[in-house]
Formats: C-alpha cells, sequence, structure tokens
C-alpha cells in the first residue's frame, strides 16, 4: 500500500499497533542498559500512540486500516473495498494495545468475515480492491482474490491464529492453524489438484477466486514459514526462551492429554513432559529432575547430563 500515505500525511493503523510493539521492546532493552530516560520517552510516546489509535482508529466493530493522505478512510465499514483488514485486528491483540473488549470484537469480526472455512482459508482483506477510486498502490496491481488484493497472505492468515491464542482461544487458534497447514490441502487428489503447490512447505499465499480458489501462490522463499515456525512453538506449544531459562504458557486443544519434547541446550538434553491436568488451586507446576521450581521456569545447565522436566498445566474440565 506504497501510495496510501505518499504525501506523508496519510495513517496506517497497524503500524501504529506495530510501533506500539516496537517502543514497548526498546523500553526494556532500555531498561536493561540502565537507560531511564530513554524507556520513559519511550513509555510516554506508546501511551500517547494509544490513545491516539484508540480515540481514532476504531471503526465501530473493527479497527480501520489507514487513512489516505486526503483523510479518506481504508479499511472501514463505509469502504466499498477493502472493508475489513485482518493485520490491524490481529496486531491490536498482538501488540496488546488494543482496548481489551474491541480487540476481541475485532477478532470476531475476522473470524466472521475474513475466514473462508469452506475453501480452508483466511483472507487478507475483504472485498479486494477493483473498480473504486482508491489507489492504495501496488496492491491494486494484482487481480482481485489473489495474493495481498483479497486472497490468503500467509503472514497475516498465521498473526490471526496467533491472536487467537494470545485471547486464549484455543478452538479458533489451532483451526486456523489447520487451515493454514499445507500438509491438510493435499490430503485428498481432489485437494492436491486444487492446492497444486507443494504440501510440505509454506506458501506465501493461496488464492481466493475463482476458478482459483484454494491454490497455493509463491512458495519456498517465504517469511511465512518462520512465522508459522513461532506459531507452533511459542504460541501454540506455548514455549519461551528468556536468555538460560525456559517457560510455557500453552494454548492446547481441550481434548490434548499434553504433548513431549527434547529440548537440546547445548550439549545438555531436556526430557519435557508437558501435561494438561485438572488441579485443585489452578496453579501451574514446573518440577526438574523430581524438584519443583518456585518461579516455574526451567534453568538451562549445560552439564553434559540428561535433565526430566514435568510442567503440570491446570485446565478446566466440564
Amino acid at each position: 500500500m506504497n501510495l496510501v500515505g505518499e504525501q506523508g500525511k496519510g495513517e496506517s493503523v497497524w503500524l501504529g499497533f506495530f510501533l506500539h510493539e516496537v517502543l514497548m521492546r526498546f523500553t526494556e532493552v532500555a531498561r536493561n542498559y540502565g537507560d531511564v530516560s530513554f524507556a520513559e520517552r519511550c513509555e510516554r510516546e506508546a501511551a500517547r500512540l494509544r490513545r491516539n489509535i484508540e480515540g481514532h482508529g476504531w471503526d465501530g466493530d473493527w479497527y480501520r486500516r489507514a487513512w489516505f493522505d486526503d483523510g479518506s478512510l481504508l479499511g472501514s465499514a463505509s469502504s466499498s473495498e477493502c472493508r475489513i483488514d485482518s493485520i490491524a485486528q490481529s496486531w491490536s491483540v498482538l501488540s496488546g494495545a488494543g482496548d481489551p473488549e474491541r480487540s476481541r470484537m475485532a477478532m470476531e469480526a475476522l473470524d466472521k468475515r475474513l475466514v473462508r472455512r469452506e475453501h480452508g482459508l483466511i483472507q487478507l482483506l475483504d472485498p479486494p480492491f477493483d473498480k473504486s477510486e482508491m489507489n492504495p498502490g501496488y496492491i491494486k496491481g494484482y487481480v482481485p482474490g489473489v495474493r495481498e488484493n483479497g486472497g490468503q497472505y500467509t503472514h497475516a492468515a498465521i498473526w490471526a491464529a496467533m491472536a487467537f491464542a494470545r485471547l486464549g482461544d484455543n478452538r479458533r487458534a489451532w483451526e486456523l492453524f489447520t487451515m493454514i497447514n499445507p500438509v491438510n490441502h493435499a490430503r485428498s487428489p481432489e485437494e492436491t489438484a486444487t492446492y497444486k503447490v507443494e504440501p510440505y512447505v509454506v506458501a506465501a499465499d493461496v488464492y481466493a477466486v475463482a476458478p482459483h480458489t484454494g491454490r497455493g501462490g509463491w512458495t519456498w522463499y517465504t517469511g511465512s514459514a518462520a512465522w508459522m515456525y513461532r506459531l507452533i512453538v511459542e504460541s501454540l506449544l506455548g514455549l519461551r526462551l528468556e536468555l538460560d531459562r525456559l517457560s510455557f504458557a500453552p494454548c492446547l486443544p481441550a481434548d490434548w492429554e499434553g504433548f513431549k519434547m527434547h529440548y537440546r541446550y547445548r550439549e545438555t538434553v531436556y526430557h519435557i513432559a508437558v501435561v494438561q491436568t485438572v488441579v485443585e488451586n489452578g496453579e501451574m507446576r514446573v518440577s526438574v529432575d523430581g524438584i519443583d521450581q518456585p518461579d516455574k521456569t526451567i534453568p538451562l545447565i549445560d552439564d553434559h547430563r540428561e535433565h526430566w522436566v514435568e510442567v503440570r498445566i491446570p485446565v478446566r474440565r466440564g
């Protein structure tokens, strides 16, 4: 969308959310380096940005995408094309900058308007750019329903699944992951003939327009593969690595008993069992070699020995 703010006056709501995330990350870095004044400046700017987004970026049922230089809206219920864009909704959650209630409404709108369950794809925006006078730039050069112009742009589809996981919505997080998973586009000869590309790598895009609906686009080169990895390992299985400590905050299907993984830290292997269990106090428990860890993290020590870890995650049944 290179022409949305060509004259330097246009504004992007989703980039506002992204900037908020960057500012908060730099706040942590600055504090770790003892730069208190810069940390405080980042916090002030992030707070001001958040107020401005909430004051102007909300459209009533979802977050707007942007404003053109002349002030006309993009990603609004009043827009004839690109009425809703998925990235602004997902990043309202992922950045933590969106109002919690509004973000939930926005993700409901994303689910209702952009998730095409009958075709196993998740559109970036809808309706596509086609005949209106709006000219957002390069994106309009694509045929409606192809790549970013109303097709599945897989980066954004993955961010949607990550956002549902962040909200604790394990059902929709895993449902969207299942839809994105390329293996599931080639379970039958008919599906393979529709998808047409390799089912063992992530496609950057999936077409959403007849007669090519469900066809995979560019493969092998895409950064979506790295985001898919993060979706699986971080958002769904819940693995978090901070320096020399591991922690877990999984978003697992309700019917899973858990999972096992073998984690190598330099020359040392940790055998980790994550178990979902019904517990009365509702607290997570972490033990390493039978010893409870009060901070509920796994200390990583390269002692060239094997270690056995159990992570017990509380769940509610019924």
